[in-house]
């Protein structure tokens, strides 16, 4: 933990010079000239001097609401002379005073600026929404135009991940896509996120995850550690921290059946592709950028004070008759200081994280070659006490090559990361939360480890033990290309990947109290080491004909891709010296919990079909044929495909001169994708070592039947969407139904004991279904030549049903699901109140047998899933100024941590919401009595009350996920250099009802997602 604060030290400084240097601008122009509210110092020359035909060179730099703009098209209106700008977007052009200078882009309005005799003509180009519907967007393995696009792809670009100061790519996402729900999961550097798009889809936990696709190349999301091994974190590690979100261009979430059945057999739970940053032509260009900042806990939760606590505990020892306190009690008979008073969440998890970011790049490149060189440097330490971090390197190439007449192209982009985390092995937000608030100071007077003679488990114990992991990740894609016709291409793409992980998690000796004696032969280690390469091949054939009115696109194409699996998890313990806990072969003991070497092979072949007729009426068939070795012989190859449909009504005569209506398309779709996550080698007969020895050699145990039939998990997916543009489409709309039904569920099906066998991997006739409504509203607000203001708001409302489960009742998920209720549920006991007799929670009995059991009287369902989702984000832009941000919202619900911290009365602390408990007969409270831990039934009371539908609460919220202020100095301050400061927040506050630490997610015991506030500055020259 770092006591870092921007209030502390000389913090102050820069930011009065940073304050100072924006604002000195403002009172500082003199005579400046103003083109579409670019300022700049402008050199005018009378067209009289000069001649009304003599040629002057005209220079200049092309912006946008983010910065300089390369690539742009500037032309001499009625004139052959064209140049673009380059990287730096600047641009040089020879026109005469009187000409009339044309700056287009696709995406941007076209501006047409008249030269009168200025030399230097720098102007800001703003986005068109209906020229952003000419833009391509990626769908995989093709791209279509925005306003042609027949299926539902949701889009961020690195404009929109620029402005968040995150380290993890879903973190990106988080709040700015329709039907894409993703949740962090800890305040922990290195931490995870969970993601669903449109819901739930398979009856397995882990069979939900998208198919992620980083430059053609499939990227396995599939956990690479060990719980053990990394216990720190709320769940096991995620390889999608590999991704470094600034090397992003653009990231596509491909939902519906027409956008995700080429992808086939993995497409099932949608597809997120992942575009690089690639050189473009122009001038060498070199970037940089720089942040720090600062992280912190953003919300405690309300605990006692000593007052109420030592209230608390008196109460609790006089409702159990209890008059002489026990010699254990050391918080209230006198062995603890009771006048001492601690915040113990600021204490152990109020320190400040200390962040930093550096990213440099060069690029650039001729007509025909282009490159790319790119590094980032991250680090990131604790809020904890102690010295730890996540540290984070990333490197990545791109080199793009094309023949003089450009119809050979070969591409090559490469990324490699190396991430080092290493924070403590146990997360002290727990003992935050119990410890009482007069417990002892953690350290003695010399400086050591406090343990009050013997009476104190010191939390800072647990900073002993590590949990560590280094991660070794590259991702690499060539691409070659041949234009055998002007209309006919073949091309092929090679992808690599190769990963290497390993953690472990420590628990030394040096945890407990000294004066128990305990030594090194205690000491124990958790380790997993997982190793994971893939390649694949795709090659494809594209041909583009125009047959009549009618635009055609086709592709053939085929993949064969092989991944190769191998984890080892181990535990030693009984170490000679705890120096020596991580050489396994100084450890007395080793046991192998965990080992897998496995082989993945994936064969397909895949077309589609596109016909466009008039620009209006467009019909887009897909179609793929999947094998997987994770299937039988007979279920080991299935077929794919969706066909979608697109009207653009706005284009029909009747419509096309309309003043309101500027864009109108309607799309549906309807199709099948499929889903193979359930792990290797499910369907054969399979041996597990056993742990009996038999005249010295370890045998081997049957651990898995054959199932010949074991076949796809299938996803049935129709959608209906409304796209619509008003006023120039400074409004637009897009309104979209959606039905999934998942069939053939990939579980294991119960066997009776009999068969030495508890169940049988096989394919479930279970059928699930996911529906929704889905929003997406863009307005430009204000748009003036000086200030401009738009907003985009999404909104998701799904809901998600069990239609069917043959022998439900009978099975071993009887306990877990319900037909015609969601799959994320908890079946939980029904609290009626406090007994207010007794001042004992009470629960119905509804089986009415007299005594409280499960499962027959949890028939409560409550349902986890959230009702709804979404987001408004708001971007202004004035003169040289941006402001954005992002609010999130949630309607869920979520687990009552506050009310089911343990038994209110005993040694841990309990949040406020306790103190309005039962005291005496006819109370009403919501809140049971008082124990010191005497009476079983009000332990038992409390345990039943977490198990119930009062443990389970309102957890809606509203946050402001991000805000991003940025400033882009005049260049003449900097010459040749565009510089940009940034300031950036995460997390900034919640509002909520819910008296826990976040709503966001339901982890106990973890950090919350933290608040983090960076300042940079950007360099491009």
């Amino acid at each position: 933990m770092n006591k870092f604060s921007f209030y502390k030290g000389k913090w102050w400084i820069p930011i009065f010079l940073w304050v100072y240097l924006i604002l000195t601008p403002l009172f500082s122009y003199g005579s400046i000239c103003v083109v579409n509210s670019k300022f700049e110092s402008h050199k005018v020359i009378p067209s009289t001097a000069l001649g009304m035909t003599q040629s002057i060179v005209i220079t200049g730099t092309v912006s946008d609401s983010q910065g300089v703009l390369p690539g742009v098209t500037v032309s001499v209106a009625g004139k052959s002379t064209v140049t673009i700008t380059d990287y730096q977007g600047k641009y040089s052009i020879t026109a005469t005073a009187t000409d009339t200078l044309v700056f287009s882009f696709v995406g941007y309005t076209t501006l047409n600026i008249p030269i009168a005799g200025r030399t230097v003509i720098s102007v800001n180009l703003q986005e068109d929404a209906t020229q952003l519907q000419e833009v391509r967007i990626n769908a995989g393995y093709y791209s279509v135009k925005e306003s042609e696009r027949t299926g539902s792809i949701a889009k961020i670009t690195s404009k929109d991940i620029e402005t968040q100061p995150v380290t993890n790519v879903l973190a990106a996402m988080q709040g700015r896509m329709a039907g894409v729900n993703i949740t962090q999961q800890t305040g922990t550097g290195g931490g995870g996120f969970n993601i669903q798009i449109r819901g739930q889809n398979s009856v397995r936990r882990g069979g939900n995850s998208p198919l992620y696709i980083i430059d053609n190349v499939p990227y396995s999301s599939e956990e690479i550690g060990n719980g053990m091994s990394m216990s720190v974190m709320s769940m096991n590690t995620n390889p999608l921290n590999n991704i470094n979100p600034t090397d992003i261009e653009s990231l596509e979430v491909l939902k519906d059946a027409d956008a995700t059945a080429i992808y086939g057999s993995r497409g099932a739970n949608g597809v997120v592709l992942i575009t690089t940053k690639k050189g473009k032509k122009g001038k060498t260009r070199f970037s940089a950028s720089v942040a720090q900042g600062a992280g912190s806990v953003p919300h405690f939760m309300k605990m006692m004070n000593t007052e109420q606590y030592l209230a608390m505990r008196a109460e609790a020892f006089a409702n159990d008759s209890i008059t002489e306190y026990p010699e254990s009690a050391y918080d209230i008979n006198g062995t603890w200081d009771q006048s001492r008073s601690t915040n113990w969440q600021k204490e152990l998890m109020g320190g400040t994280s200390k962040i930093t970011n550096i990213n440099g790049s060069i690029s650039g490149g001729s007509e025909q070659t282009q490159f790319m060189v790119s590094g980032t440097y991250g680090k990131e330490t604790t809020v904890l006490p102690g010295d730890f971090g996540y540290n984070r390197v990333n490197v990545r190439t791109s080199i793009n090559h094309a023949s003089a007449d450009q119809r050979f192209k070969i591409a090559f982009t490469g990324g490699y990361g190396i991430q080092d985390n290493n924070q403590p092995s146990t997360d002290l937000t727990t003992e935050a939360w119990r410890l009482a608030p007069n417990a002892p100071a953690l350290y003695d007077a010399e400086g050591n480890l406090n343990w009050e003679n013997n009476t104190f488990e010191n939390p800072l114990r647990y900073l002993k033990g590590l949990s560590k992991s280094n991660t070794y990740d590259l991702v690499a894609n060539t691409t070659l290309s041949y234009n055998l016709l002007d209309n006919l291409e073949i091309k092929s793409s090679f992808g690599y990947t190769d990963l290497n992980h390993h953690e472990s998690s420590t628990y030394p000796s040096t945890m407990y109290n000294p004066s128990f004696g305990i030594g090194s032969e205690t000491s124990r280690i958790f380790y997993t080491d997982t190793k994971r390469n893939s390649w694949i091949i795709e090659p494809q054939l594209n041909w583009k004909p125009t047959l009549g009115a009618v635009k055609t696109e086709l592709l053939l194409g085929s993949a064969f891709q092989r991944q190769n699996n191998r984890s080892l998890s181990v535990q030693s313990s009984g170490f000679s010296n705890n120096s020596m806990i991580y050489n396994p072969a100084a450890a007395t003991n080793t046991s192998i919990l965990g080992f897998d070497e496995s082989v993945y092979k994936y064969q397909s072949f895949f077309g589609r079909a596109n016909f466009n007729l008039k620009e209006r009426y467009i019909i887009n068939l897909t179609g793929r044929r999947d094998g997987s070795s994770r299937f039988g012989a007979g279920k080991r190859f299935a077929w794919f495909g969706a066909v979608g449909a697109a009207w653009l009504f706005s284009r029909e005569k009747l419509l096309q001169d309309n003043n309101v209506l500027s864009f109108g398309k309607l799309r549906a779709s309807y199709g099948t994708t499929g889903n193979d996550q359930i792990g290797n080698y499910q369907f054969l007969n399979t041996y597990t070592p056993s742990n009996a020895n038999y005249d010295g050699v370890i045998g081997l145990q049957p651990s898995r039947l054959y199932n010949a039939s074991f076949g796809w998990e299938t996803n049935k997916k129709l959608e209906v969407a409304l796209e619509t543009g008003f006023l120039k489409e400074r409004i637009f709309l897009t309104a979209a139904w959606y039905r999934n039904r998942s069939s053939d569920q990939l579980v294991g099906i119960p066997l009776p004991g009999t068969t030495g066998f508890t169940e049988i991997q096989s394919n479930l006739n279970a059928l699930v279904e996911n529906r929704g409504v889905e929003l997406t509203l863009h307005t430009v607000n204000v748009k003036t030549t000086g200030f401009n203001w738009s907003t985009t708001i999404n909104f998701s409302a799904s809901k998600n049903k069990l239609l069917s489960f043959p022998n439900l009742e009978s099975s071993t998920y009887s306990n877990s699901y319900v037909i015609g209720q969601p799959l994320n549920i908890v079946k939980v006991y029904h609290y009626t109140g406090i007994d207010p007799a007794t001042g004992i929670y009470t629960f119905e009995d509804v089986n009415g047998d007299g005594i409280l059991t499960e499962p027959a009287d949890k028939q409560t369902v409550k349902d986890l899933n959230p009702a709804y989702f979404g987001g408004i984000q708001n971007t202004l832009r004035f003169q040289r100024w941006q402001f954005d941000f992002l609010f999130n919202f949630v309607k869920q619900q979520n687990y009552n941590v506050p009310r089911t911290m343990g038994v209110a009365g005993t040694m841990n602390n309990q949040s406020i919401a306790i103190v309005d408990r039962w005291q005496s007969p006819g109370d009403i409270a919501s809140s049971q009595i008082y124990t010191s831990g005497a009476n079983g039934t009000a332990e038992n009371a409390l345990y039943n009350y977490a198990a119930s539908d009062a443990g389970i609460t309102d957890a809606s919220f509203i946050k402001l996920k991000n805000v991003s202020i940025s400033y882009e100095f005049p260049e003449r301050w900097l010459k040749n250099v565009n510089c940009k400061a940034t300031v950036e927040a995460q997390n900034v506050f919640t509002i909520t009802g819910y008296k826990g630490a976040d709503p966001e997610f339901a982890g106990y015991g973890f950090l919350p997602p933290l608040r983090i506030i960076t300042a940079g500055l950007q360099f491009n020259f």
